[in-house]
């Protein structure tokens, strides 16, 4: 395997795009993967052992950057020893490249019995990274949307879908959930009170905070990345039009100007400089891109019917919903080149999608006879993995970043 040095840049220009990130050690063209052999690490017959052993190889699997391999003829190969013991499960990972014999990793964890799920995502997270240099996605958590009480309530779960917890019990709809930055916040809309009002949730202690609940339509919060404003939605002046608020003092700014159109759905960027959103204002709803202190907003999309619920990722990259050919498909657009480009093509509606930490994956919501599902995407060319499908509809999920 080449260890030559080289930037995620390549496999971005190979995707048609140019975004500057880490650099890695295993150069793979778009869709390669390294062989990877996991013989080498042993687990012990307790149940926390095998759970961690199955987790960890599932992680690695779903990850889209190996392929299993046999051992002596692998690129990577991982050892160790996983056992429970007192309550506890102790794991020692060792990781080489076999054609150097150099170690990329060797540590030694330690996790509650009941934490060995959590446990293998970190360590899968941390093997990732040893070996290309990209952050894993497994250690973060999803905040979605769920209808399995009869109503549309709040619910997190691990990034495998496992560990699946009721958020609200508003008997209500919950919708739009959005992480803060540093994953201590969600903030969605509810119509607890009949109407909808922008909520925040202090997701350690639980307590929750009403943070819009004017006249009309409240919606579309999302904190921004240095966690002191809000972009929201709001109709109190007439149609719905983008605002930015501050958390602190609670003063808006009108950024939008459309009096005869309606806004909705606003992302941030990474740096907190600019809101992507959709405006109707064309005919359609497509995606515009303004200044976070206002100015003349920039159209991104107009070559579809309609583009909608953007999320803009810490690549740079914005992914939304199109509908194409009367579904509705995840895209990716790079909103300085305006070039897009299509990810999802099978005869589902792929809805609200979501960026997941490494700027590769994406999770969204995928609907097909009268049902919604949590699915993985891989922009990089894996097909879809269903992340949540159990009974009822799943829609709008979010990706923490840790």
């Amino acid at each position: 395997m080449n260890r030559q040095m080289v930037s995620v840049v390549l496999a971005w220009m190979l995707m048609g795009f140019v975004c500057v990130q880490a650099q890695v050690r295993v150069t793979k063209t778009a869709g390669q993967k390294a062989t990877i052999d996991l013989s080498g690490l042993t687990a012990d017959p307790s149940a926390s052992a095998q759970l961690f052993r199955k987790t960890l190889e599932t992680d690695l699997d779903r990850s889209g950057w190996f392929v299993r391999g046999a051992p002596g003829r692998s690129e990577i190969s991982v050892g160790g020893e996983c056992e429970e013991g007192g309550g506890s499960v102790k794991v020692s990972c060792r990781v080489h490249e076999v054609a150097t014999r150099s170690r990329l990793l060797g540590k030694t964890y330690r996790a509650s019995a009941d934490g060995a799920r959590r446990l293998a995502h970190q360590v899968a997270d941390e093997i990732i990274e040893a070996v290309t240099g990209q952050k894993g996605i497994f250690s973060g958590r999803l905040v979605l949307v769920g209808n399995r009480t009869g109503s549309k309530e709040l619910y997190l779960c691990d990034s495998d879908g496992q560990g699946l917890a009721q958020l609200t019990r508003d008997r209500s709809i919950s919708l739009a959930p959005r992480w803060s930055a540093d994953g201590s916040i969600i903030s969605y809309t509810s119509y607890i009170n009949g109407f909808p009002d922008v909520y925040t949730i202090d997701v350690a202690s639980g307590s929750r905070s009403r943070v819009a609940s004017f006249p009309g339509l409240n919606t579309g919060g999302e904190i921004s990345p240095n966690g002191r404003d809000m972009a929201l939605i709001l109709s109190k002046d007439g149609n719905p039009e983008l605002y930015v608020m501050d958390l602190r003092s609670r003063r808006l700014t009108r950024i939008t100007q459309t009096p005869r159109a309606a806004e909705a759905s606003p992302s941030w960027s990474p740096d907190g400089s600019q809101i992507v959103y959709v405006s109707d204002a064309p005919g359609s709803p497509q995606l515009y891109v303004v200044s976070r202190d206002g100015g003349q907003p920039k159209r991104l999309t107009g070559r579809v019917a309609e583009s909608v619920t953007p999320r803009w990722g810490s690549n740079g990259v914005i992914t939304y919903s199109a509908r194409i050919g009367g579904r509705y498909h995840v895209c990716v657009l790079n909103p300085q080149t305006l070039e897009s480009r299509q990810i999802t093509a099978d005869g589902a509606d792929y809805e609200n999608p979501c960026w997941a930490p490494n700027g590769r994956h994406i999770a969204c919501g995928r609907k097909t006879g009268g049902r919604s599902a949590i699915y993985l995407l891989d922009t990089m060319g894996d097909p879809p993995i269903a992340l949540l499908d159990i009974q009822g509809n799943w829609y709008s999920p979010s990706w923490s970043a840790q």
